[in-house]
C-alpha cells in the first residue's frame, strides 16, 4: 500500500474517536460489510467459474450466470453479517419479506438493507455490477423485530453506500457528513481511502437515460431531453452528451467522479406501477450518497430521502445527479403541460430517414 493512504479501518475508528462515548458497533458494522462485498467481489471477479456452481435459477427460467450469482451474493451478505450481534433484521431484493437474526444470535441495533448484485444481468456480458447498502437503526424497545421497523424515510439513514466491482472494486460510503471512496487493495485485502470527500458539480453537459423507453415518458421528462439534444441550437444553448450503462452503481460512480444526471423515471407501460427502482434498498441509499456529495435526488415530484415508505419492495421513480438539473427536471414536473407531446419522437427530427428540416 502506497504510504500515507488510510485503510477503511483505521478511517472507521478515527471517525469513531470524534465521537466521545461511542460503542464502537458502527465500526464493526462498516468492517463487516467490507468484507462481505470482498467476498462478493471475488465471486463477481470468477464469473462463470463461480456462477456455474452457484444457486438454480427460478423455476421455469432459463439458466443464467446473472441469477446463480444474484443468489450468491445474498447469501454472502446474510451469512457475513447475521451473526455479528450488530443488527436486528435484513432486507434484500432476493428476499419476500425480510430476515430477522436468528434466535441463536445476540440481536443487535441495526437494521441493514440491501441489494447485493444491482445491474446483475451485466455479468452476461462482463459489465460492472455492485452492491448497495443502507444502515437504519432498529426499534428502541427490546420486541422482534417486524417488516413496519424498515419503513422509514432515507433521512433517517444513519449509513449508506455502495461496492462497485469493475476494473477496481470501490467501496463508496456516507454517514452523514460527506462521501469518501475507497479502493480494493488486493496486495495487503483492504479497502484503501484514494477518493476523500467527493463532490458532485451543480451544473452539467450529461445525463443518462434509457432511450429506448422515450414512447412511454412523460410530458417533463421528455422536455427535458429534448432540450438537452437540440445543443447549442436549443433553449439550453450548449450541447449535451448522453449515456446509459444499465448498472445503477455504475452511473452513480461516473456522476460521483465526472458530474452528470441521471433519470429512471416514471413511464406509462405500468399505470400502477410508479417507479422500477427500490426504494430501501435503491433509491434511499443512491439518495443520501448524492446529496451528501453535493447533488439531489428526486422522483420527479418530491425528495427521495422524504418518502414515506409503505412497503418493504416499493419501488420509485429516480432521478438524481447535479443539483442544478435535477432542480429542473423537479421544475418540469410541476408544469406537465409544458413541453412535447406524445407523438413528438425523440429523433423525429432528424434521423437516418428523415434529414433535418430547411
Amino acid at each position: 500500500m502506497p504510504e500515507g493512504l488510510k485503510t477503511l479501518t483505521r478511517y472507521t475508528i478515527e471517525q469513531e474517536h470524534r465521537h466521545p462515548g461511542s460503542s464502537g458497533e458502527f465500526s464493526a458494522l462498516l468492517n463487516v460489510l467490507a468484507t462481505a462485498t470482498k467476498i462478493v467481489a471475488n465471486r463477481v471477479t470468477r464469473g462463470r467459474i463461480v456462477g456455474s456452481m452457484g444457486a438454480q435459477s427460478a423455476e421455469n427460467l432459463p439458466p443464467t450466470v446473472h441469477r446463480r450469482m444474484d443468489a450468491i451474493a445474498n447469501d454472502v451478505m446474510v451469512a457475513e453479517s447475521q451473526w455479528t450481534g450488530l443488527l436486528s433484521a435484513l432486507l434484500s431484493e432476493q428476499m419476500d419479506g425480510f430476515h430477522p437474526v436468528p434466535a441463536e444470535y445476540q440481536r443487535g441495533r441495526y437494521l441493514l438493507a440491501f441489494d447485493a448484485l444491482d445491474g446483475s444481468s451485466n455479468i452476461d456480458v462482463n459489465l460492472p455490477v455492485g452492491t448497495i447498502f443502507s444502515v437504519l437503526r432498529a426499534a428502541e424497545e427490546a420486541r422482534e423485530p417486524c417488516a413496519t421497523d424498515f419503513l422509514q424515510p432515507g433521512v433517517r439513514q444513519v449509513c449508506a453506500g455502495f461496492t462497485l466491482y469493475g476494473p477496481a472494486t470501490m467501496l463508496v460510503l456516507t454517514t452523514g457528513s460527506g462521501v469518501d471512496g475507497f479502493t480494493l487493495d488486493r496486495e495487503i485485502g483492504a479497502f484503501v481511502l484514494t477518493h476523500p470527500r467527493m463532490r458532485i458539480p451543480e451544473d452539467t453537459s450529461g445525463f443518462a437515460i434509457n432511450a429506448a423507453n422515450e414512447r412511454f415518458w412523460e410530458r417533463p421528462v421528455r422536455r427535458y431531453v429534448h432540450e438537452c439534444l437540440q445543443g447549442v441550437d436549443g433553449p439550453r444553448g450548449r450541447d449535451f452528451n448522453m449515456r446509459w450503462v444499465a448498472s445503477l452503481v455504475a452511473d452513480v460512480f461516473h456522476i460521483l467522479t465526472r458530474g452528470g444526471v441521471y433519470l429512471y423515471p416514471y413511464d406509462t407501460r405500468f399505470p400502477a406501477r410508479p417507479g422500477r427502482v427500490s426504494l430501501l434498498y435503491g433509491a434511499n441509499p443512491i439518495a443520501l450518497v448524492v446529496e451528501q456529495a453535493g447533488g439531489a435526488a428526486s422522483t420527479g415530484h418530491e425528495r427521495v430521502l422524504e418518502v414515506s415508505p409503505a412497503e418493504l419492495h416499493e419501488r420509485v421513480p429516480l432521478i438524481f445527479g447535479s443539483r442544478n438539473e435535477v432542480e429542473r427536471i423537479a421544475r418540469y414536473h410541476a408544469e406537465p403541460e409544458e413541453g412535447p407531446s406524445f407523438d413528438a419522437s425523440l429523433f423525429g427530427t432528424r434521423s437516418l430517414f428523415r434529414p433535418a428540416p430547411h
